[in-house]
């Protein structure tokens, strides 16, 4: 890195905090990887130079960065990780090695003004922050960090003095291990052409370069031109009366009303004599002709196109039909499970023109050879540009997969002193006992303990002893005092707990694991609605998916049971 000639410190006090005439001077704020030292204002100056302005994040990050290097052993090489994309990265590229582009520093924004330098071969290092507890001595930095002020109203001297006076006693550091996904330097892969643009780009971004598949961050200025409608290729085209003796080169619908639709005549049909009256009880003057197998230089047919997309769109679990009919192909369960979609990529697949695709809903619990989406070319000759974007969005894997419902063993531990003590007669075990064999879990082991923490630890140990995969609470999991169910669950070994959900009823949902065993915790609001959380989670778990807060809180679109008098559910709204 080559420093700013501006902001080089001056050689003669480098390395001393005194003058020629024995003059007292600033101790260094920070130092660079060449062990050039840099005075207070002398860091002033270089940010001048290399951020534009003085920023106070740069000021107290080239603290941070210096602080960090204390802690790394001499002549290491190391990365840098910045959990924020505002000023700290220019630090970590002002005082080391590391930048962007030579790829040593990686900006992972968190939201957090944090950084880590680490060893870049066992990747481990030193994560430096900016604590907010250790602030309580300067206003003005503190009212910074939390942009209580808007930046006019900021009392800038009083905040740069501020952070030189505060210096590294605003931080605090932490040895960590960086995750080894983030140790390995990915590289390009083979470079290609893109079909669209004709520009290089790596053809791991799959079969366009990602600024045709739509994440160019702009709009390519051109002359306002009315719009063109797409004109198809040029077709043959005959009247009905002389399509005898020819191939129908599309499916064409036959439609009564109320009774039925469907394909009257196939792509491919030979169309006779006695035909000629079919087509026009359908309203047809004219038809294509043809064949479809021809191929037309910078078109794709329906059926083709059709066949691409259900081919890249089915995962494990899924299936097609072929051939397409009128067009379209359908995607069926083959097998029993949950259907899981990439829902981002297939509403990225339905932004380009030309193609479709419907499905229903993520998280759907679906039978053997239920119909789970159905995809289509929609015009009759797909331009090869929109069939090659298309493709490229489902280039990074299939859209469905239906996840195997794997039946575990369930343990149910009834919480209440009330119940325990048979003030209260316990209906929530009938209940949770008849849920999990609707998905054919047998119940291993049940219990009722009372509202003490070693009596709902020893009642969760005894269930795991007993091979229960699956542990389901009850009650206990409100805001009373008395509540000490996730407290027990603790004592027992829990882990990645999560209270509380966006859902009602269930709002008060608990879940969690024990090593490999799941944890499901029901509020009690299960005895009285006949649909909660418990029914939403359930299938989920059974199909081995991560169920953490993020998960919980995209539940909350579709959260809210409507409590019709006549529940329907799952042919309703509740949890799509």
């Amino acid at each position: 890195m080559t420093m700013p000639k501006a902001a080089a410190p001056n050689p003669q006090k480098a390395n001393s905090c005194h003058g020629d005439a024995g003059q007292s001077v600033d101790p260094p704020w920070c130092r660079d990887y060449r062990g050039n030292e840099y005075t207070y204002p002398e860091a002033l100056d270089f940010i001048r130079s290399f951020h534009g302005h003085v920023a106070p994040g740069l000021v107290i990050g080239l603290k941070m960065v210096d602080w960090a290097r204390e802690q790394l052993p001499e002549d290491i090489l190391f990365d840098a990780v910045c959990e924020t994309s505002s000023c700290l990265p220019d630090a970590v590229q002002m005082l080391t090695p590391c930048t962007v582009g030579n790829n040593w520093l990686t900006i992972k924004d968190l939201g957090r003004f944090a950084l880590t330098l680490y060893d870049k071969f066992n990747g481990d290092g030193v994560r430096v922050f900016l604590d907010p507890a250790k602030l309580q001595h300067w206003p003005e930095f503190f009212d910074w960090l939390y942009k209580r002020k808007p930046k006019q109203a900021q009392d800038f001297d009083r905040l740069l003095e501020e952070i030189r006076q505060a210096g590294a006693d605003s931080l605090s550091r932490t040895p960590v291990t960086i995750h080894p996904s983030y140790r390995v330097k990915n590289s390009k892969g083979r470079i290609g052409t893109c079909p669209l643009c004709g520009e290089a780009f790596p053809m791991i971004h799959g079969g366009i370069c990602r600024g045709c598949q739509g994440e160019a961050p702009y709009a390519q200025r051109r002359v306002a031109e009315p719009r063109k409608v797409t004109q198809g290729p040029t077709l043959k085209v005959v009247p009905v009366v002389a399509a005898a003796g020819k191939r129908a080169l599309h499916d064409m619908t036959r439609v009564v009303p109320k009774q039925a639709k469907g394909p009257a005549f196939t792509q491919g049909q030979l169309m006779t004599t006695g035909d000629i009256c079919r087509l026009q009880q359908m309203g047809r003057q004219h038809v294509y002709v043809g064949d479809a197998a021809r191929e037309i230089p910078g078109w794709v047919h329906e059926n083709q196109a059709a066949l691409a997309f259900a081919d890249a769109m089915a995962g494990p679990g899924v299936r097609y039909s072929t051939p397409p009919r009128e067009g379209k192909i359908t995607l069926s369960a083959d097998r029993k499970g949950l259907l899981v979609i990439d829902h981002q990529r297939l509403s990225a697949f339905n932004t380009v023109e030309g193609v479709m695709c419907a499905s229903r809903k993520c998280f759907d619990v679906v039978e053997t050879q239920s119909a789970l989406a159905a995809t289509r070319a929609i015009p009759l000759y797909l331009p090869e540009t929109d069939f090659h974007t298309a493709m490229a969005v489902l280039s990074a894997g299939p859209l469905f997969r239906v996840a195997p419902l794997a039946p575990v063993n369930v343990g149910i531990l009834v919480t209440g002193t009330e119940v325990f003590q048979g003030l209260i007669q316990d209906s929530f075990i009938p209940i949770i006992r008849s849920k999990v064999a609707r998905y054919d879990c047998a119940v291993v082991k049940t219990a009722i303990v009372p509202d003490e923490r070693p009596a709902i630890r020893k009642g969760v140990e005894k269930m795991i002893a007993a091979g229960a995969g699956l542990i389901v609470t009850t009650a206990g999991l409100s805001v009373d005092p008395d509540d000490v169910t996730r407290q027990g669950l603790v004592d027992a070994g829990g882990t990645d707990l999560v209270y509380g959900a966006p859902i009602l009823p269930g709002a008060m949902t608990l879940v969690a694991r024990i090593g490999e065993v799941r944890v499901i915790g029901v509020p009690a609001c299960g005895l009285y609605h006949k649909t909660t959380s418990f029914d939403l989670l359930l299938p989920r778990i059974l199909a081995g998916l991560t169920i953490g807060r993020s998960e919980l809180a995209e539940m909350g679109h579709g959260g809210f049971c409507q409590e019709c008098p006549t529940c329907t559910y799952p042919k309703c709204s509740f949890g799509r």
